[in-house]
């Protein structure tokens, strides 16, 4: 649902859809080469109230239904790196950064328990539905289309479909 989502609304970016972490069982779920660099993108569907509580000492954690999921953050994280290591062998400086999608339910008219006017962030990752995920990545940048088509090649070739 997330990849035909990102189609129809990011025209210009790059997508690469379920790829296989090298050396692992794992799976990225999308990885996207945008003008404004690479994001790895963790699509989760999950039902209720998605916050993030940072307490006054202590570690924030990810909140979905009144449920501990900060260990969602700890699996972007090591997909974030694996990109980033795979871009740096291939000597490729384009940013690399993460987030997690949340899609709804029961569908695109469903509520995904996201905040309706801000963007949630833990640990410097964001929280997105599909509609700001694409405007994110409609974003200009500095990659021009012809240094983001490499890009683009090498990860496939690096990241084989899982």
């Amino acid at each position: 649902m997330l990849a035909e989502s990102l189609a129809r609304r990011c025209p210009n970016v790059l997508l690469l859809h379920d790829r296989q972490m090298p050396g692992s069982r794992a799976n990225i779920d999308h990885i996207a080469v945008a003008p404004s660099g690479v994001y790895v993108i963790d699509a989760k569907r999950y039902r209720g109230k998605i916050e993030v509580q940072t307490p006054l000492f202590g570690k924030p954690k990810l909140k979905i239904a009144g449920r501990d999921q900060t260990k969602l953050i700890e699996g972007l994280d090591r997909q974030v790196r694996v990109v980033k290591e795979a871009l740096a062998d291939l000597a490729l400086d384009a940013p690399v950064s993460g987030c997690l999608c949340f899609v709804a339910p029961e569908g695109l008219l469903a509520d995904s328990g996201l905040p309706v006017v801000r963007t949630l962030k833990i640990y410097s990752y964001p929280l997105y539905c599909p509609r700001r995920l694409a405007k994110r990545l409609n974003q200009k940048g500095r990659l021009a289309s012809d240094r983001a088509d490499r890009i683009y090649q090498d990860v496939a070739q690096k990241f084989a479909p899982a």
